[in-house]
């Protein structure tokens, strides 16, 4: 067995087998390391959810037979209004997309090594690192390491690269569930839609989902962060398991649904800025730096692009004569993910923190807020588009918004 390749990929979520389908087409010597077995590969219990636009599945390749639907709309729902939106998309059956970046990058030449946890990083007497222990005291060498493992990054944190901070963590639950009511009169119908309902009643410091798989199928979960939201309106020792039950238990639309066996998927994510990105010969991608879009999250998207702008910088050092790999040369990394990957972040995550502070009386005017604007200002405002931002906040949100300026200074 080869232990020196040119990259060596710990994880193989959608980030880190998108970073080795662009390397080995490109014709480099690329292994991946996936904590769990190929047989369980991947386990049922891994987040979910993956609802996307059409330009992820024409921008990656991604074939139809592992969309589970077709979407025509995104719904945003408040406790007592709702907002739709002509949007298509696809709602993706996250295990069959994983298991084809896989195959497809084994097609092009990428080596998968399964069941083979990775632990830390191998460093030489300079502390650079060179390759990765794995299995105890296995280890493998390569030109470049990517952490892909999301946000336990055991490479990324002991080289100091990232510092994912618990207080930004996003915690969600999933159910694939049958015999949704999914044209309920008391709600828009969601029969091709991608619904997400901002109500702290449901999700205090978060959002709930429901996300159309069938005429009577859907995937329904909740999220929350542990913000000053969560804090005032969460219940004493209740789990986020809880809250959806909670959710199911009250709302009509499940009166005569019932979860699907073996379909329940768990997730986290951060909310924060990211840190580096990057040192010699080494990048984080995916969810090891966090990245989500205000209104619809998308992190497998945006996991995917920071694949692939990793994928485009090892290709440009590894092809320049000089072979240049220090923190500098991959610096380019880290330009193009703020470019291509989250530009405008700083906007972006002040108006998704902003989003799940507010109160549930200011949810229903946001969806006012939306039927009186452009039919562009929520995709712009989403982006991070200030004037469309401002559009959507009023002299009233003063309060909100000294409340979120407290909550950063306290942080």
């Amino acid at each position: 067995m080869t232990d020196r390749y040119d990259v060596v990929i710990a994880g193989a979520g959608p980030a880190g087998a998108q970073c080795a389908r662009d390397l080995a087409t490109r014709g480099y010597d690329v292994v991946v390391l996936e904590t769990e077995p190929e047989a369980e590969f991947p386990r049922q219990s891994n987040k979910s959810t993956a609802g996307t636009f059409p330009s992820m599945m024409s921008g990656f390749g991604i074939p139809d037979d592992v969309v589970m639907s077709y979407t025509d709309d995104v719904v945003l729902e408040s406790p007592n209004s709702y907002y739709e939106s002509y949007q298509p998309g696809a709602v993706l059956e996250f295990a069959d997309f994983k298991r084809f970046l896989v195959e497809d990058g084994r097609e092009n030449g990428a080596e998968y090594r399964f069941d083979a946890r990775v632990s830390r990083p191998v460093l030489d007497d300079d502390g650079v690192i060179q390759g990765v222990r794995y299995d105890g005291d296995e280890e493998v060498y390569a030109e470049v390491v990517v952490d892909a493992t999301g946000p336990a990054a055991p490479i990324a944190k002991s080289l100091d690269v990232v510092d994912l901070e618990r207080e930004n963590q996003a915690i969600g639950i999933e159910y694939e569930m049958e015999g949704v009511e999914m044209n309920h009169p008391e709600y828009a119908d969601l029969r091709r839609a991608m619904m997400l309902r901002l109500d702290h009643d449901i999700a205090p410091g978060g959002y709930s989902w429901i996300f159309a798989t069938g005429e009577d199928t859907a995937k329904v979960g909740i999220c929350y962060i542990q913000n000053d939201r969560h804090r005032e309106f969460a219940e004493d020792g209740k789990t986020v398991d809880g809250y959806l039950e909670d959710w199911i238990e009250r709302d009509p639309r499940f009166a005569d649904a019932d979860r699907i066996d073996g379909k329940v998927h768990r997730g986290s994510a951060h909310i924060q800025m990211p840190g580096r990105m990057h040192t010699d010969r080494f990048l984080a991608i995916g969810d090891t730096v966090p990245s989500i879009d205000p209104l619809w999250g998308e992190g497998i998207h945006k996991g995917m692009k920071s694949a692939r702008a990793a994928a485009a910088t090892i290709d440009r050092c590894l092809t320049d004569s000089k072979r240049r790999l220090d923190a500098e040369s991959l610096a380019v990394y880290e330009r193009l993910w703020h470019r291509d990957v989250a530009p405008r972040m700083r906007a972006r995550l002040m108006l998704t923190r902003l989003l799940y502070l507010a109160p549930n009386e200011r949810y229903d005017r946001f969806m006012r807020d939306l039927r009186r604007t452009d039919d562009d200002t929520l995709e712009k405002a989403n982006q991070g588009d200030k004037t469309a931002m401002a559009k959507l906040i009023h002299l009233t949100d003063l309060p909100l918004l000294a409340k979120f300026a407290r909550e950063q200074l306290g942080s």
